[in-house]
């Protein structure tokens, strides 16, 4: 046997399935698109997914899958206006604050933002500061510690 004498099984090769070539060949015509339509028309069908405007399968499942989110640190804020219940010299540190009622929970830690003024000399420790919120602790005499 010689490549040029390898032909397919008796039965298993069929021959190619032309549309539109005559009304002999079974499908010429409408070469099997049927009469008028979206989908008889050039370039005419739906995007897959599509449910003629019902709202698709792919819409209506809940997401899955992998996002950061849940890796997040969360943390609990805290205004430095809110720090002047605390007596002046006094150390602000997460304990303290949920003691004063003005965090519920720590969480990763607390973030201590700069709204309000503070009028004491206060130490306070914490995960983290804005910028205005170190400037108006120390121009108070105070300390921002991060911990």
């Amino acid at each position: 046997m010689r490549l040029d004498e390898l032909r397919p099984a008796e039965g298993s090769a069929r021959a190619a399935y032309r549309k539109g070539r005559g009304a002999g060949s079974g499908n010429g015509k409408t070469g099997g698109r049927g009469h008028k339509g979206q989908k008889a028309r050039s370039g005419g069908g739906v995007r897959p997914g599509f449910e003629g405007g019902q709202t698709p399968l792919y819409r209506r499942m809940p997401k899955r899958g992998f996002n950061h989110k849940r890796f997040a640190d969360v943390y609990a804020e805290v205004n430095v206006g809110a720090l002047n219940c605390f007596e002046d010299g006094a150390e602000v540190t997460a304990e303290s604050l949920i003691e004063a009622g003005l965090v519920k929970k720590a969480y990763d830690g607390i973030s201590v933002l700069g709204k309000g003024d503070l009028t004491k000399k206060l130490t306070v420790k914490a995960a983290r500061f804005t910028k205005s919120a170190a400037e108006k602790i120390e121009s108070s005499g105070g300390k921002a510690e991060v911990i």
